[in-house]
């Protein structure tokens, strides 16, 4: 099983960034999937999940409104669109595979992350 992200890199405050994640060897369409970070030198955080047709989201209070996650059954791909990013939104962006298809279950699988840097 694979996941791989892509799409970090530096930005500005109030800048974008669209993360993606390519998943393989699994059915993806049958799982519900997450973004996740870890800032410098802190824990992980929880950002956002989707269910597995897409048809229901769930954020942090943290990124409500700014960030936006989607997914792509027939590209396997899950999305993150992050806009008017903040300084605090730095952090290493993990793509995480639920074990099934609702939002309120666990985490299995993990890719490598991508580095997101808001600065000025």
């Amino acid at each position: 099983l694979q996941l791989v992200e892509s799409g970090g890199g530096l930005v500005q405050p109030g800048g974008s960034l669209r993360l993606s994640c390519v998943a393989s060897e699994f059915t993806f369409r049958h799982y519900a999937m997450n973004w996740v970070r870890q800032a410098p030198g802190k824990g992980l955080e929880w950002v956002s999940a989707i269910t597995d047709l897409g048809g229901s989201t769930s954020y942090v209070d943290s990124v409500k409104v700014r960030f936006t996650i989607s997914r792509d059954n027939a590209k396997n791909t899950l999305y993150l669109q992050m806009n008017s990013l903040k300084l605090e939104d730095t952090a290493v962006y993990y793509c995480a595979k639920g074990t099934a298809g609702g939002i309120a279950f666990g985490m299995d699988y993990w890719g490598k992350g991508t580095l997101v840097t808001v600065s000025i």
